[in-house]
C-alpha cells in the first residue's frame, strides 16, 4: 500500500536564508499577479472580439494551462522581472500553477463541476497580505545525515528546529520518496512541508490492541468527544483560554496606525503597527497548533485502540451558520477529527463508519430502541418514557452509534455509512434501518421522515 504523506518541521534559517525564503515566496506572488492580469486581458480581448461577432475559431485563446503560461513567462520574464534570475525557477512555477488551479476552479464551479459553495474569480495577491510561500519539484530537496537540516534547492541547507528522523527512516529503509517540498511562514516562523510518497506494505499486518472493539465517538460543543465505552474527553476550548489576549492585541493594533497620506487619505501602518500585527499572528498560530495537537493525539490512540471507530456525518457548515454557536464549534475541529480518522483508521488496520446524517442518534433509546419526537438542545439527559432510561445525551448518542455498526462490514482504511456503502461527497444516504426488540404491547416502527414512531395496538 503507498500512500502520499506530508512531513512538516520549523526551521530556524540564518537571517540571509530568510531573505532568500522571502524572496522566493515573493516571486511566487509576482508570477501568479502576471499570469492572473495575462489571462484577464485575453478574456476581456475575447469578450470584446465576441461582441462584434467574430467567429469563435479565430478568437484570442486564454492560456489556461500551465504549459502555455510557463511558455509565455518564459518569453516576457526579461522585460517583466529582469531580476528573475535571483530567484529558482520553481518559485516562479509555483505562482503559475496556483493562478492556473484557480481559474480552473473558478470554471468549474461556475458551470457546476465543482462541490462545494461557488467561488469567485480570483483576485491579485497584496504583498503585505498575502501568505508566503512556495513549492519546489525538481532540483535538490533531501534531508541531511544528521537529521537536523534539509536542503532545498538555491536556498542551500537549513537547519531544522526539530528532529527529522521519521521521515529519515523511510529515506534510509527506501520506502519513502520526497515528491515535492513546500516552504511556508506561519506565525512569524518559517516551515517546510514535504509530500512523500510512503510504502506502507511492511505493515499492512499490523492491527489495533482491540480488533474486535466497536466505538461509538460523539462529538460535542460541552464535551470534545463522548465515547460509547463511557470515556469523556474534556474540551480544552484553546481559542476561548486565548479570547482575552487576542482581544487585547486586536484593539491595540486598532489604535496603532501612522498619520494619513498627503493627500488626505488612508491612514498608514506604522512600525509598532506591524510589530502587533505580527504579535497577533503568533498568538492565532499558538491556538490552531494546541488545537491540532489535541486532536491528532485523540484520533490516534482511537485508531489504534479499536477495530471500528463510528462517527457522524454532522453538517458543519450549518452549524457555523449558528451564531450562538459558531466560534465554540470552530474551536472544537469536529471536520478534522473525521478527517484525521478517514486515513489513521486505514493506516492501523481498522475500519471507520460514518453514519447517516440524518439518523437519530440522540433521539433514539440506547437502551430500547424508542425514538423521540423532539428533544431540545437543553435537554442534556435522555429520559425515555418507554423504559425508563436515564442517560446523558451524548453517551446515549454514543452508544447508539456504536450498535449501529453491527452488521456493517469493516473494510480496512474505507469510509463506509451506516448502510455499509462509501461515502461520496455530495450524496445523501437514507438513514439505515436498525433492529431492535420492541417492549410488549408494540408494532414495528413507522417510519416518518427522519424519525421512528411506535403505535399502540388497539
Amino acid at each position: 500500500m503507498r500512500v502520499h504523506q506530508a512531513y512538516r518541521y520549523a526551521l530556524d534559517p540564518t537571517p540571509e536564508q530568510a531573505r532568500l525564503l522571502a524572496s522566493h515566496c515573493g516571486a511566487a506572488r509576482f508570477a501568479f499577479n502576471w499570469g492572473l492580469a495575462r489571462i484577464k486581458a485575453a478574456m476581456n480581448q475575447r469578450a470584446a472580439e465576441q461582441s462584434y461577432g467574430i467567429a469563435d475559431e479565430v478568437l484570442t485563446e486564454v492560456p489556461w494551462s500551465l504549459y502555455s503560461l510557463r511558455r509565455a513567462w518564459n518569453a516576457a520574464k526579461d522585460t517583466a522581472a529582469p531580476w528573475w534570475a535571483e530567484n529558482s525557477k520553481e518559485a516562479y512555477n509555483t505562482g503559475l500553477d496556483g493562478v492556473t488551479r484557480a481559474v480552473k476552479n473558478w470554471a468549474a464551479s461556475r458551470k457546476g463541476a465543482r462541490a462545494g459553495k461557488k467561488i469567485g474569480f480570483p483576485r491579485f495577491k497584496s504583498k503585505h497580505r498575502a501568505l508566503l510561500s512556495c513549492r519546489f519539484t525538481t532540483g535538490t530537496i533531501r534531508v541531511e545525515a544528521d537529521r537536523r537540516q534539509v536542503t532545498l534547492p538555491r536556498l542551500g541547507t537549513i537547519r531544522t528546529h526539530e528532529s527529522t528522523r521519521k521521515l529519515a527512516r523511510h529515506l534510509e529503509r527506501r520506502t519513502g520518496r520526497i515528491l515535492s517540498a513546500t516552504v511556508r511562514r506561519e506565525g512569524g516562523r518559517w516551515f517546510v512541508a514535504f509530500t512523500c510518497e510512503i510504502d506502507r506494505t511492511d505493515r499492512t499486518d499490523r492491527t489495533p490492541a482491540k480488533p474486535d472493539a466497536v466505538v461509538g465517538v460523539d462529538l460535542g460543543v460541552k464535551d470534545l468527544a463522548v465515547l460509547s465505552t463511557g470515556e469523556v474527553i474534556a474540551n480544552p476550548r484553546h481559542h476561548r483560554s486565548a479570547l482575552k489576549r487576542l482581544r487585547r492585541l486586536n484593539k491595540q493594533l486598532a489604535r496603532r496606525v501612522g498619520p494619513r497620506t498627503p493627500d488626505g487619505g488612508r491612514r498608514q501602518a506604522s512600525a509598532r503597527w506591524a510589530k502587533t500585527k505580527g504579535a497577533l499572528g503568533k498568538a492565532h498560530a499558538r491556538v490552531a497548533n494546541q488545537r491540532r495537537d489535541g486532536l491528532h493525539k485523540l484520533t490516534t490512540r482511537l485508531a489504534a485502540t479499536y477495530g471500528t471507530v463510528v462517527i457522524e456525518d454532522l453538517n458543519i457548515s450549518g452549524m457555523l451558520a449558528n451564531r450562538s454557536l459558531a466560534r465554540a464549534v470552530a474551536d472544537v475541529g469536529m471536520a478534522e477529527v473525521r478527517r484525521q480518522l478517514s486515513y489513521k483508521t486505514g493506516w492501523s488496520g481498522g475500519g471507520l463508519v460514518v453514519a447517516d446524517r440524518w439518523f437519530p442518534s440522540s433521539k433514539t433509546c440506547s437502551g430500547c430502541g424508542a425514538v423521540k419526537a423532539k428533544l431540545a438542545l437543553s435537554e442534556r439527559d435522555h429520559s425515555c418514557i418507554e423504559c425508563g432510561l436515564v442517560l446523558d445525551r451524548d453517551l446515549n448518542a454514543a452508544r447508539n452509534l456504536a450498535a449501529l455498526a453491527a452488521g456493517v462490514a469493516q473494510s480496512c482504511g474505507e469510509t463506509v455509512n451506516a448502510r455499509g456503502g462509501a461515502v461520496r461527497p455530495g450524496v445523501r444516504a437514507r438513514p439505515a434501518p436498525v433492529k431492535r426488540e420492541l417492549p410488549p404491547g408494540r408494532t414495528l416502527p413507522r417510519q416518518r421522515g427522519s424519525s421512528l414512531t411506535l403505535t399502540k395496538k388497539h
